[in-house]
């Protein structure tokens, strides 16, 4: 064997994005034990850093030790026992797959199901709340498969009405849209690190509200996951001074999301949000000068993940291989029924900027004219370029 040297790129798909020079940095600190005196307080400055995201002072917010599908299993299995009903918003591959999680907990299942590109429809949510008693309402706030953003205030409010407990996948909206748990009156709010924080993919951050809390103390089986079972994961995340080992935390992994946060906190939330969506305005106006459309309507689009139509007669594949081989620039495909159709941009974290937008214009332009679509590149930039002076 040798040692694995990464070719360069530049990451603009749906995850994970760039990660920082100072993020990679501390991922290489000296690795301390994860019972460390120092390591705890470490834990703790990152438990406070998550409420101040997560904008949730009366959650318990720990980094789970698992990418973002961890968040959403250990949501799921926490909550739900056999035979709870679950109501399960599907509006892309993530709703879906939050549905098969909540089967395999033993849960009766209830989806409702929209098209995808989409946003989750409150009012059909609300019927299907009100047809019978419900333990859990679950749906993506963003959803990466297709680029959408669903009104979690609106639908949180709906899962109190109806006595339900809310779940809310912020997997691709934290640090790029607001994330509002106190606001929305959550209760299990998870995302992940590789998007909008821009650290490498392997953690997950969750937020539980006290009520969420009191029903997994108050169930009457185990949860059916012993490393994400909150009972015992908090043994270790639970006090400071009191940790138990529950599991051998990535401690370097830790180390990379506690300075992706300081990075963060230092550019500011709203000012990180901001140019998140400065950004994504300057991408859609090269891509419609380019003749390119967007799949979602302008009021529910994502900044941080753009899903955009691939012209008639335009092999996608070879458009996203081009601009892997000529420009190191990955961007992604679409799942499920919109596979072939649709590429996705991200423009997350550290990859949300002018250049970034810049050069994948550059490469898409250049992509598309090898298949014989002539674009105009200066135009399309300029254009732009006009939207990010406005």
């Amino acid at each position: 064997m040798q040692s694995f040297q990464p070719p360069r790129r530049v990451l603009m798909g749906p995850g994970p994005s760039d990660v920082s020079p100072r993020v990679l940095a501390a991922l290489a600190r000296p690795t301390i034990g994860h019972l460390d005196p120092e390591f705890q307080k470490l834990m703790e400055e990152i438990k406070t850093a998550l409420q101040r995201l997560f904008n949730a002072p009366d959650h318990a917010c720990v980094p789970l030790p698992a990418p973002g599908t961890a968040g959403m299993e250990a949501a799921i299995m926490n909550l739900l026992e056999p035979g709870d009903r679950a109501v399960v918003a599907v509006n892309g591959a993530f709703g879906g797959r939050m549905a098969d999680m909540a089967g395999r907990a033993g849960a009766t299942v209830v989806t409702v199901d929209h098209e995808w590109g989409q946003p989750v429809d409150a009012d059909r949510v609300a019927a299907a709340l009100a047809e019978a008693p419900t333990k859990v309402l679950a749906f993506v706030h963003a959803e990466t498969s297709t680029g959408v953003r669903s009104d979690a205030a609106t639908l949180c409010g709906l899962a109190r009405k109806h006595g339900a407990l809310s779940i809310v996948d912020c997997v691709t909206s934290l640090g790029g849209i607001s994330v509002d748990a106190a606001a929305w009156d959550a209760d299990i709010v998870y995302s992940g690190t590789q998007k909008c924080l821009s650290a490498p993919p392997g953690l997950s951050p969750i937020a539980i509200s006290k009520r969420a809390q009191a029903a997994i103390t108050g169930r009457k089986e185990k949860v059916r996951n012993w490393l994400l079972d909150f009972n015992l994961l908090m043994s270790y995340w639970g006090g400071e001074g009191g940790r138990t080992y529950h599991h051998t935390a990535p401690i370097n992994a830790l180390y990379g999301l506690h300075e992706s946060l300081v990075v963060l906190f230092e550019e500011g939330v709203q000012a990180s949000t901001v140019r998140h969506a400065r950004t994504h305005e300057a991408l859609v106006a090269g891509l419609e000068a380019a003749g390119l459309k967007m799949l979602v309507d302008e009021k529910h689009r994502l900044p941080q993940l753009n899903t955009v139509i691939v012209p008639d007669g335009i092999d996608e594949a070879a458009v996203r291989a081009h601009a892997l081989k000529t420009w190191d620039l990955e961007l992604g495909a679409g799942l499920g029924p919109l596979k072939g159709k649709v590429w996705r941009i991200g423009l997350m974290g550290a990859s949300a900027t002018p250049w970034h937008v810049r050069l994948c214009l550059t490469a898409l332009c250049e992509a598309l004219a090898a298949q014989g679509l002539k674009v105009d590149t200066s135009a399309v930039l300029a254009a732009s370029d006009a939207r990010l002076a406005g």
